[in-house]
């Protein structure tokens, strides 16, 4: 574990601007200083339809060349990050704890820590080792995820939630603010769609992110798994049925009217092809 002040030359020029800027920052990983890097937040208490979002258009970033800044928590947090990992790129985690393994939270994420640090990415906090999270902590760090970042993007978020703290504080540095809209019956969606109303851009794909951060990069369409001659019928029949939206297993018997083992053991098999992705509790969306 290493320390950087703010008068260190490596340390991040973005977050050195910010309000109340942390003096001192310890790390595991490395800092580049030269970077692009742009965060994604979102709700502990995620829904499959977040879930999937927050995998893609991770990923999709990613794979364009930005690096990917969350804060490692359970739900969105998390997908953002394993997004990335899955590629074997970097990423960028801000704790709310100190970054020794019997202070990290949460607990379950201590792998995935190490896997970012393993691929060349970066564990950051304020907080020396040893420090605990508690519940000023966290919203505080909320500032560093924003501050180091040319962008937010919030997916999946309550009314009253820590990722409105950090759009709150990305729309004070002056940063972009992104929001995934959704149903306005879903409280998810309550603190997203407040978001586009007080300005955040309303994006359905990672293109709307890097055009509106003038960025010449582009993320090819996604190119679809439904239907191309080279699976059997029945994934055929499987991949068209969910080529639109993420569907739960019982969903997706009724629809294709397959035997239920043969839907179990084809999806079995698209996964294992990474055609589809388990979203978990047997629902299941095409892998972009």
């Amino acid at each position: 574990m290493e320390k950087i002040t703010i008068e260190d030359k490596d340390y991040p020029e973005q977050l050195k601007k910010i309000k109340n800027a942390p003096k001192a920052l310890y790390f595991r990983g490395k800092i580049r200083p030269d970077e692009v890097r742009f965060a994604i937040v979102g709700t502990r208490r995620y829904s499959s339809y977040g879930k999937q979002v927050a995998l893609e258009i991770a990923g999709n970033l990613a794979e364009s060349g930005l690096t990917i800044v969350s804060g490692l928590a359970p739900g969105i947090d998390t997908f953002a990050h394993t997004a990335v990992v899955e590629q074997g790129r970097r990423t960028i985690a801000v704790l709310g704890t100190g970054l020794d393994e019997k202070s990290i939270y949460p607990k379950e994420n201590i792998k995935l820590a190490r896997k970012i640090v393993e691929l060349e990415g970066l564990l950051i906090s304020e907080y020396p080792p040893g420090t605990r999270g508690t519940r000023f902590s966290f919203p505080q760090r909320n500032r560093v995820i924003s501050g180091l970042s040319k962008g937010v993007l919030v997916i999946e978020a309550k009314q009253k939630s820590g990722s409105l703290i950090t759009a709150n504080y990305a729309f004070s540095q002056k940063r972009k603010v992104f929001a995934i809209p959704g149903s306005i019956y879903s409280l998810n969606s309550h603190g997203t769609n407040f978001l586009i109303k007080q300005g955040a851009k309303l994006v359905d794909s990672a293109n709307d992110i890097l055009e509106e951060l003038n960025l010449s990069i582009s993320v090819p369409p996604a190119t679809s798994n439904a239907t191309d001659g080279t699976q059997t019928l029945e994934e055929n029949l499987v991949l068209d049925t969910i080529k639109e939206e993420s569907l739960h297993l019982d969903k997706i018997i009724e629809k294709t009217k397959l035997n239920p083992a043969i839907a179990a053991s084809t999806l079995t098999i698209l996964e294992l092809r990474n055609k589809v992705r388990n979203l978990g509790g047997n629902i299941y969306a095409l892998k972009r």
